[in-house]
């Protein structure tokens, strides 16, 4: 299974020649830190989903020695671990430029990385190669953009949420979104293998 994440990273050794670049352009332009840790940690997984759709590698995985449930296994799993090392990158990038960010920072970026994930990933067998990888793309940038009026419109009008939240203590409020994020992931894991056991290819 770990050769299945090696693997994505010698198919996009290119990419990731892009991949500095791209975060420094976020971090020149000043983005919000949370949203650069966001948009690093989108970048691999996301990327390998783009070139697997193009060269119908879902073929070529099923042939090899590895059970589908191992193949999800390494989706998740890899999704984790280039988030890990896109955040270490972009943690020394906003350093190097003497950009100030904080634990919540990436906190924040990663919890909604991983619930992006969770909700995109399953979406990657459903629909027909193709399409889907545009239609995420698309879907996260309209995210993205209305995220603040959202979170507005909570705080202006559903104040017993907000009030809730806040009279929370920070411990409490880590270890509780860190459950609700986990048990997600655990979800949308559970539901791709189904997906995916299912799939003919």
């Amino acid at each position: 299974m770990l050769n299945l994440i090696r693997r994505d990273v010698i198919l996009q050794k290119r990419q990731l020649l892009i991949f500095i670049p791209f975060i420094l352009f976020f971090i020149i332009i000043d983005v919000y830190p949370a949203l650069t840790f966001l948009v690093a940690s989108i970048f691999i997984p996301f990327n390998t989903y783009a070139y697997d759709e193009k060269a119908e590698t879902n073929i070529l995985l099923n042939s090899l020695p590895y059970t589908r449930t191992e193949i999800i296994a390494s989706r998740y799993l890899g999704a984790i671990v280039y988030m890990v090392l896109a955040i270490g990158v972009t943690s020394l990038a906003l350093f190097a430029f003497n950009k100030p960010f904080t634990m919540t920072d990436i906190a924040i970026g990663s919890s909604l990385f991983l619930l992006f994930a969770a909700f995109t990933f399953p979406l990657f067998y459903i629909f027909k190669p193709g399409y889907i990888t545009t239609v995420v793309l698309i879907s996260f940038a309209l995210l993205t953009w209305i995220a603040r009026p959202i979170a507005s419109f909570i705080a202006e009008h559903l104040t017993a949420i907000t009030d809730f939240i806040v009279n929370l203590s920070v411990p409490a409020l880590y270890t509780g979104a860190t459950l609700v994020i986990v048990i997600v992931y655990a979800i949308s894991w559970g539901i791709t293998i189904i997906i995916y056991q299912r799939k003919a290819f």
